[in-house]
């Protein structure tokens, strides 16, 4: 996802600049080398998740809002890297069914990672807690007089989607966000809800 008026674009290149085989391919090759010399097996289940969520998920979590839009290839790459996290902490084998792996983790895949991190940047400029140009791209439907559908209800926030004419413009934060928020179930679109609840509302959707 492009953000108009990005103000570090070297976080954008440098996302850019981790595919195909940067985004955890070091520090994964570097837990398993420990994992085999023993030295992963002999922690607990909890220190070895601390230690993947130090490495692992944070760069895949790191400016992940970026990555909106991204082909099905590069994806994978990032799911492939999850996954090997998964099997790590878990010990689960290449064969295992990775889905309950990470129901059982608590993990969200990467492309829901990438969605919530969207969702949550629009809850927050929705509240005003978000930077003036994320505030700015998103636009209440009643706010520019235009009726919502009958089947919403008015206390349901509807945000403007505007048109796009390329790929480019869909990934925009201003075209993209608005869409996310749009998809939500109408009850996490409610006014009222903190931030945390939000999370924890939106992340029991995913799982």
């Amino acid at each position: 996802m492009i953000f108009q008026d990005f103000p570090g674009p070297e976080i954008f290149m440098e996302k850019i600049q981790d595919f195909p085989g940067g985004v955890g391919t070091l520090p994964i090759s570097i837990l398993f080398r420990a994992h085999r010399r023993g030295i992963v097996r002999s922690l607990s289940v909890h220190a070895t998740k601390t230690l993947v969520q130090a490495f692992i998920s944070c760069r895949l979590d790191y400016c992940n809002s970026l990555l909106y839009g991204i082909n099905d290839g590069l994806l994978r790459h990032l799911q492939s890297v999850q996954k090997a996290a998964a099997r790590l902490v878990t010990g689960a084998g290449r064969r295992d069914h990775i889905t309950p792996v990470l129901r059982r983790l608590h993990w969200l895949p990467v492309r829901q990672r990438v969605v919530f991190k969207v969702a949550g940047l629009v809850h927050q400029s929705l509240e005003g807690v978000a930077p003036a140009y994320l505030i700015d791209d998103c636009r209440l439907l009643s706010d520019t007089g235009r009726r919502p559908l009958r089947s919403s209800s008015s206390d349901i926030r509807t945000l403007v989607v505007p048109r796009t004419h390329n790929r480019f413009r869909d990934r925009s934060f201003s075209a993209a966000g608005p869409r996310v928020w749009n998809d939500l179930p109408a009850g996490l679109r409610q006014p009222g809800l903190s931030f945390a609840t939000f999370r924890r509302q939106l992340k029991t959707f995913f799982v």
